[in-house]
């Protein structure tokens, strides 16, 4: 039984993120919020595209109100007022002002803005109460982005920022990776969908439907295929038909050493590459991760344990962050640990490491972590609502007090 570090090293290793120059696809700006962009972005534009003000007030040239106070202010003749939006028409001369609002360019022959807060005026003259910093409140051309240059690098998330950035930048049509392909299946005769009524002795398959959810939100395509009985045929025909039509496929139940426990002998059959069957972790010790050979990348195979927390403990732990990175995602699609107080007392055997859900407060610029009150057993999906972070125990810690400091997971990040 491999430890938890070992198992993630064998499985980001095995992670071959999408290809490039046959993985991608082209959107339109309003398509490509959420997406992997797939080549870097230069623009023909510099910004700011020239010089421009930074506040309302005068473009003065600086020679003129250098030393000026309010006991000995310059006096300039006002020549043109500057809108946004607008090109001047006069240069400055000396002994001249132009009015000049938030944006707007600066007239040839100014080089500095002065607030209008220090000016009074009449008519058409303005008197500079105050000395300003040479250059102040200009923008300079250029000074934030150089045309030609990298605007955005390949394999970031594009959010809000980068959306407008892009915008900005009259970029309307963006190449990106194609969303991963992730089929999913549950197995076990007791299982039925929500909408069916329960017999005795069975229960409803959540796994598929919080799977589902993860891979979207992990930035894949989720392909949800159902639940499969335990019979070991009709079984591998559906790891058969999952592994040809996705590019990870994930199963749930069926990992363990039970009687009808068949997925990693079908595995072999079909040929795969067995490269792990359980890891020291509580909740979620039976895990299997297979590769099937493919011309352009592997298949990576999860078969995940069938309670619902360790099923979703193990994709949160090493699931998600396989996904982002075979998404395109460059940097950032590792687990993201923080340390926050303890508001509890937290308990393992110390035999595996252990992870307790509950949430993360940031309570006066301190993370606290509450522990998810009732059992922590495997199978209560039920006091998962709102969870936010994963507690670790390491191998050899059996406890840390109310106070202590300890590792947090954070999920759903």
């Amino acid at each position: 039984m491999l430890s938890v570090k070992q198992a993630e090293t064998i499985i980001f290793d095995l992670v071959q993120p999408l290809a490039r120059d046959m993985d991608t696809e082209v959107v339109d700006l309003l398509a490509a919020n959420g997406r992997i962009l797939a080549a870097a972005v230069t623009s023909e534009l510099d910004f700011p595209h020239w010089d421009n003000s930074a506040m309302d007030g005068y473009a003065v040239r600086y020679i003129d109100v250098a030393g000026c106070s309010a006991e000995q202010p310059a006096l300039l003749e006002i020549v043109e007022e500057i809108p946004a939006g607008y090109q001047p028409q006069r240069s400055l001369e000396p002994g001249q002002a132009s009015r000049i609002l938030t944006g707007a360019v600066m007239p040839d022959g100014a080089d500095t803005v002065v607030m209008q807060e220090v000016t009074r005026r009449e008519e058409n003259r303005v008197f500079i109460l105050a000395s300003p910093e040479p250059q102040a409140f200009v923008r300079h051309r250029a000074s934030f982005y150089q045309a030609g240059t990298p605007l955005l690098t390949a394999g970031i998330i594009l959010n809000a920022p980068e959306i407008a950035i892009l915008a900005a930048a009259q970029c309307s049509r963006l190449p990106v990776y194609r969303r991963p392909r992730v089929a999913i299946l549950s197995t076990g005769d007791e299982l039925v969908t929500p909408d069916q009524p329960l017999k005795p002795g069975q229960i409803v398959d959540s796994n598929q439907y919080a799977l589902a959810a993860l891979v979207a939100q992990s930035g894949g395509e989720a392909v949800m295929l159902g639940i499969v009985p335990d019979e070991p045929e009709v079984l591998k025909d559906a790891i058969a038909q999952a592994v040809s039509s996705a590019d990870m496929v994930l199963s749930s139940g069926g990992v363990s050493v039970g009687d009808y426990d068949y997925v990693d002998e079908i595995l072999a059959q079909l040929g795969a590459e067995i490269h792990l069957r359980a890891v020291a972790v509580k909740p979620g010790k039976p895990l299997t991760v297979a590769t099937f050979s493919n011309n352009q990348h592997p298949i990576l195979y999860f078969g995940l344990p069938g309670n619902p927390v360790s099923s979703l403990v193990s994709f949160w732990r090493f699931v998600q962050p396989a996904i982002k990175k075979l998404a395109g995602l460059a940097a950032g699609w590792e687990p993201v640990f923080m340390e926050a107080r303890s508001r509890h007392d937290l308990h393992s055997d110390g035999k595996r490491e252990t992870y307790l859900w509950g949430k993360l407060h940031l309570v006066n610029g301190v993370y606290e972590f509450q522990k998810a009150g009732g059992s922590h057993s495997s199978g209560n999906l039920i006091n998962l609502a709102q969870t936010n972070g994963l507690a670790v125990l390491k191998v050899g810690e059996a406890s840390i007090k109310a106070g202590e400091p300890v590792q947090v997971l954070q999920i759903n990040a």
